[in-house]
């Protein structure tokens, strides 16, 4: 067996950031690591959007980053770290779009290991050296220099290792000209690594050590070393120094200079933003000052641009982009991205601002004496304002592919995502996310639409062409939209083409003949012969072709004066032509030189439209089913040609099936078809501009868009109604729309981002989801939600309500701050807050929600037809007391119990089974439950009061996480153990394990392929095939009684027969 890995969506964590002039440009751009994957984000200054330029995938995990410039450069270049065992330096290059590698130095070998150098990255502020670290011993630096050709050059790498110490973090110093210095955080672990008793280890200093590079002997110094505070854990560049960040403020920094003056900005791990100021005379520290600034979510690492923005990529969630507004922007990263603008400083507001001049020995005591504690209180946004916002899913907790939207073709995926209050339940569909800005009804049914200038050079459309069965209606685009008469056109029959041609004239192909508008309103017109009429037609700025019912080619081409000449000879096709279609005219040239026409034979010809060989054909290409449409285009794929565009001839037949082939320019053979099936209905093609972009829209039962993004071809579905025809559609309030007709409703819509394969809608939770799952018959989902060392709603409320009664002033403004941008207050460890959530996914919203008291926990959810009860369907909720993670512990588990009421939007609660562990999985199993209650595999039945336990199976070795059942036949995943087969036997009531895996794996999903297969994934990445063999199935199913398993000696100190792992893959991404 063999896996195919496809990405259906790229890693949205983003676990670094660094910000530079990548492009070379008086821009700044972001470059993003998410794992796997580099991307270059370029933020708007004019509308406060980012937008991504290029992803790259690397194929390795990305361990660090760091920017710096040349001195005297003007641009920025990137140094990746990463599990290769090598220095990585990156150039963009804005002409191909692409990532550049310009040096690529091996150090070490491949993995992320301890000792192995690319965990940190600091560079020099003046771009001179960079020293890259591991978190234990090694430290390398690399000169960077020019050569006399004026490029990037690297040295071998100069060794600043030290035996026995465990690397915090790096950071380059300010230092202007002098030979580069770097600071490091250090623990010495020789000593605690020699002293059983562990006294060393308590005494054990942490020290902050300067490395400095002397540039004329070629060699790295230690130049001192100093104890500092042990709590210290974070280095953030000074100039002139260095600052060391301690505590709770263990989240990402960032400096910024201003004129005269420079701040801080330090984010806690609950995502409170500090400002840090340091009052100093000359080179001498008088004070450090540090005040409230605002609270985003948890970041991963923070950038200051100078355009004005603040970017925020939370740890967990949607990624913030925050923008300031005074000249600088602050750029933070986690999974979820979020832009914000700074109204201020904080510089006039009243917070209060703690000085280290108000602490005993400047707040630098003794560690083991607690500092006076400081407060302060959260407030809404005051200095930043959200403008822009990214989707992310990470973490995926749980996930579902089922198909419970109406008229859906495919399957959605239904997940689990997020931590905490800023969890969400998302339904992606596959499809570009479409944007609807008018829609109307209209008098009667057209079969088309289309826009048009007037004048070759107008920004905007002026008229919008709608034709009908007997006629055609022009509508005039302003301020309204509205009928206007005197325009030249035809009214009186339907129109089959509409085209601005030459600089300021207007043409209409109606069945009768072509009318040629000029600009003073005079029309020339071309009558077709008589007893024939126009079937088809094909047109661009200089070229029309018309096909006539006899089979026969008119072309037309546009002279120098503006006058539209027939060509002298008819081509007779021999068969009906079906469809035509005409590139646009290449720039700097007078036509295109070829014409593709599909004839009703099944074939597709590309006919000359040359001077020297105008309308003979070159190639022919047989069909499958007759042709519905045509369309050549001119498209950029990065995937046949880097450089240029290459012709495409897109062909739709009458069946739904596309052919798109790749026209040779200079021969006219067609090569490379590729097939894709679209839908039901005949396919219509139509030419549109996509963000100033050429695009294919392809008209079924379903509509698609072939499109470029980032120099790579996309084929994508749009989540729309379905359109009978569109055109592309471009007026003041919608310059880059789209125009279609979906019966008699005529909609002007647009699509706000492209490159994503999967749109997403988002139902807000109150707690970390753990799991869920769907109704059998209605399609609701049940979601069990958790969160350790948060209070219920119902347990906060009673607290608050003590502290009144004892007299304590309670502050409401920070009881009403949202929880999903604050989170929830802290609570001791072994406090939970759980809730049952009932969801609609076709209405998208919450229908009753149930809070869990006690301190109970839910942990385990299934749906439970027991036969005790006619098969009569139940919910079944495995929850736990007083849980304690590390180790696992708590008071009592349970087993609650419900019944679906009001069609399964509401539940009733029956009863709770006591258990002496957490279950952590259940299921339903022949009409029962069986249920992994830490290490035992459990069998229940349904009873008055409670559930009854019916056998019990308890070997196995840590804790069971996952079931997946068919037939007699359970499959355990182990927390610790891989997955284990188990069979029950109802004449003897027995629960027994035949079958095992040789490797231990820390599992964290299964399912079963079929009989003997099971897909599952452990907690590293991996994602494994185990099958058992066939002859062992069919044994263990012949034994009626299980006496031959039992009487089997076990292997490798499990059971007695083993999997064999068939296939196995690393999604690197875990």
């Amino acid at each position: 067996m063999h896996l195919y890995n496809l990405t259906l969506q790229p890693p949205t964590a983003i676990t670094q950031a660094i910000v530079g002039n990548f492009s070379g440009a008086r821009q700044q751009e972001i470059i993003v690591s998410r794992g796997t994957r580099l991307e270059l984000l370029r933020p708007d200054v004019q509308t406060g959007k980012v937008s991504t330029v290029i992803a790259s995938d690397v194929f390795g995990s990305i361990r660090s980053l760091a920017a710096f410039r040349l001195t005297g450069g003007t641009k920025d270049y990137a140094i990746v770290g990463s599990d290769s065992g090598r220095i990585v330096i990156l150039d963009y290059d804005p002409k191909t779009s692409s990532f550049v590698k310009v040096h690529q130095e091996t150090f070490g070998k491949s993995g992320a290991r301890r000792i192995v150098p690319g965990q940190y990255l600091a560079a020099d502020p003046k771009g001179r050296a960079v020293m890259i670290s591991g978190m234990e011993k090694a430290k390398l630096v690399y000169i960077l220099n020019r050569d006399t050709a004026a490029n990037l050059t690297i040295s071998s790498p100069l060794e600043a290792h030290k035996n026995n110490a465990i690397i915090h973090h790096t950071v380059g110093l300010d230092v202007g000209f002098e030979n580069p210095m770097f600071a490091a955080l250090e623990v010495d672990y020789s000593e605690s690594d020699q002293d059983p008793t562990g006294e060393a280890f308590n005494a054990a200093e942490k020290m902050l050590t300067y490395y400095e590079l002397d540039l004329g002997l070629n060699h790295v110094v230690r130049k001192w070393s100093e104890p500092t505070d042990p709590r210290a854990n974070l280095l953030v560049q000074v100039p002139g120094g260095q600052l060391a960040s301690s505590d709770r403020y263990d989240g990402p920094s960032v400096m910024h200079k201003m004129k005269g003056a420079f701040f801080f900005l330090l984010q806690s791990e609950e995502g409170d933003l500090y400002k840090v100021t340091i009052e100093h005379e000359e080179q001498e520290v008088k004070a450090v000052k540090i005040k409230y600034f605002d609270t985003v979510p948890v970041a991963s690492s923070l950038c200051i641009l100078k355009s004005g923005f603040l970017f925020v990529a939370s740890e967990f969630g949607n990624q913030l982009r925050p923008i300031f507004c005074c000249r600088t922007m602050l750029f933070t990263l986690s999974p979820y991205s979020y832009l914000y603008q700074f109204q201020k400083l904080g510089d006039d507001d009243n917070e209060p601002e703690f000085s280290s001049t108000d602490y005993p020995s400047y707040g630098m005591a003794d560690p083991t004496m607690p500092l006076p504690r400081a407060y302060f209180r959260p407030r809404p946004l005051d200095n930043l304002t959200l403008v822009d916002e990214q989707e992310s899913m990470d973490p995926v907790i749980d996930s579902k592919v089922m198909n419970l939207l109406p008229n859906s073709d495919t399957p959605q995926i239904f997940a689990a995502c997020g931590r905490g209050a800023r969890s969400t339940f998302r339904t992606l569909r596959h499809g570009l996310d479409v944007e609807e800005v008018v829609s109307s009804e209209l008098p009667g049914i057209p079969n088309a639409v289309w826009t048009t200038k007037i004048r070759a050079d107008d920004e905007f459309d002026s008229y919008i062409i709608l034709s009908f069965v007997n006629g055609t209606l022009v509508l005039s685009i302003g301020e309204t939209i509205e009928e206007i008469q005197d325009t030249g056109f035809l009214s009186s029959a339907p129109t089959l083409a509409v085209q601005q041609i030459g600089p300021d004239a207007l043409l209409q192909v109606h069945p009768s003949g072509i009318r040629h508008v000029l600009a003073d309103r005079r029309v020339n017109e071309w009558a077709a012969p008589e007893g024939k009429t126009i079937v088809c037609a094909t047109t661009n700025k200089r070229q029309v072709v018309v096909a006539l019912s006899s089979a026969e080619l008119v072309y037309f081409e546009l002279d120098l004066d503006g006058q539209l000449n027939e060509y002298q000879d008819r081509k007779a096709m021999g068969s009906t032509v079906l469809a035509l279609s005409i590139a646009e005219v290449p720039e700097g040239r007078q036509r295109t030189p070829f014409l593709a026409v599909g004839c009703e034979d099944q074939t597709v010809r590309i006919v000359s439209l040359d001077p020297d060989t105008t309308l003979e054909t070159i190639s022919l290409q047989a069909l499958t089913a007759p042709p519905s449409a045509i369309c050549i285009a001119d498209m950029l794929d990065a995937g046949l040609n880097k450089t240029q565009q290459t012709t495409f001839v897109n062909i739709g037949l009458q069946n739904g099936v596309l052919l798109r082939t790749v026209l040779d320019p200079v021969t006219g053979q067609l090569t490379d078809t590729r097939t894709r099936f679209l839908g039901t209905r005949p396919i219509r093609l139509v030419r549109v501009m996509i963000q100033r972009n050429p695009g294919i829209l392809a008209l079924s039962s379903r509509s698609w868009l072939n499109y470029t993004y980032q120099n790579l071809m996309h084929f994508t579905p749009l989540i729309f109604e379905n359109l009978d025809y569109a055109w592309s559609f471009s007026a003041e309030l919608c310059p880059e729309g789209l125009i279609g007709i979906s019966g008699s409703t005529l909609r002007i819509f647009q699509i706000p981002r492209l490159g994503t394969k999967l749109k997403q809608d988002a139902i807000p939770l109150s707690y970390t989801p753990r799991k869920f799952v769907s109704h059998p018959q209605n399609g609701y989902f049940y979601i069990i939600e958790a969160d350790h060392r948060v209070m219920g709603e119902t347990a906060a409320k009673q607290q608050i309500e003590q502290l009144r009664q004892g007299g304590k002033k309670i502050d409401e403004d920070v009881l009403d701050l949202p929880p999903e941008q604050f989170g929830r207050p802290k609570a001791p460890a072994g406090t939970w807050a759980s809730c049952i959530r009932v969801i609609d996914p076709v209405a998208s919203k919450t229908i009753s929600v149930i809070e869990l008291d006690n301190n109970e926990a839910a942990f385990s959810v299934a749906v439970v037809s027991f036969a005790a009860k006619n098969g009569e369907l139940h919910l079944v909720v495995g929850t736990a007391q007083d849980t304690f993670l590390a180790p696992r512990s708590c008071t009592s588990g349970f087993l609650r119990t419900y019944r679906f009421i009001d069609d399964g939007r509401n539940l009733e609660f029956l009863h709770k089974t006591e258990t002496n562990d957490v279950p952590l999985a259940v299921l339903g199993f022949q009409g029962r439950l069986v249920a992994g209650v830490g290490k035992s595999l459990r069998l229940y039945d349904m009873g008055k009061k409670k559930l009854l336990r019916k056998v019990e199976n308890k070997s196995f070795s840590s804790a069971i996480v996952t079931l997946n059942t068919q037939g007699s036949r359970i499959l355990v995943g182990d927390m610790q153990d891989s997955v284990s087969f188990a069979v029950y036997k109802a004449p003897e009531n027995r629960l027994l394990v035949f079958a095992d895996d040789s490797q231990p794996r820390w599992t964290t999903a299964t399912t079963m392929i079929d009989y003997n297969t099971v897909a599952a994934s452990d907690r590293f990445g991996n994602v494994f095939v185990n099958r058992l063999d066939a002859k062992i199935s069919d044994q263990v199913d012949d034994d009626p009684t299980g006496a031959g398993i039992l009487h089997e000696k076990g292997v490798l100190a499990g059971a007695p027969h083993k999997t064999a792992m068939i296939a196995h893959f690393h999604v690197e991404t875990s």
